[in-house]
């Protein structure tokens, strides 16, 4: 069962802690668990040894998705995904792209949702330079927080 970093310091050591380790990193806000995100998530996993999920904070969601999200609160979504058999670590960083948690935990490689390009992500130039291998998961149609909260 994984387990929530409470602060930059402690992610900034998770390197040297995890020496030796493959470190894969992803991002998101997470709001209502589908099977989407497990897939994803899974997927992630299976790229190293170690995965570490960055949860996008309330308000850096309420900037992405509107005044009505998130549905869950920040450590409800960390503690969700900490539950998963497959979640090493989340981490809850406040900004609205996750640069700056990438550029702190410096993994080995970064993964992505196949609904991102490199075109698309954000933090392309952060990952360039501490030198990570991007991937991009599979997409997964018909599963996203949007969907679900539209059918209710």
């Amino acid at each position: 069962m994984g387990q929530l970093i409470k602060t930059e310091k402690e992610l900034s050591e998770l390197r040297e802690k995890l020496k030796g380790q493959t470190i894969v990193a992803t991002n998101g806000c997470f709001d209502i668990l589908h099977v989407g995100h497990v897939r994803y998530l899974k997927e992630a996993k299976s790229q190293g040894n170690i995965l570490v999920i960055g949860v996008n904070s309330d308000s850096s969601v309420k900037s992405l998705k509107g005044s009505t999200r998130p549905i869950n609160n920040e450590q409800d979504r960390a503690e969700i995904l900490n539950a998963l058999s497959f979640v090493d670590y989340t981490y809850i960083f406040s900004e609205i792209e996750a640069s700056k948690f990438l550029l702190t935990l410096k993994p080995d490689i970064y993964d992505k949702g196949g609904d991102y390009d490199l075109e698309k992500l954000p933090e392309k130039e952060a990952i360039k330079s501490i030198g990570a291998r991007i991937h991009f998961s599979t997409f997964h149609n018909g599963h996203s927080t949007s969907s679900t909260l539209m059918k209710m």
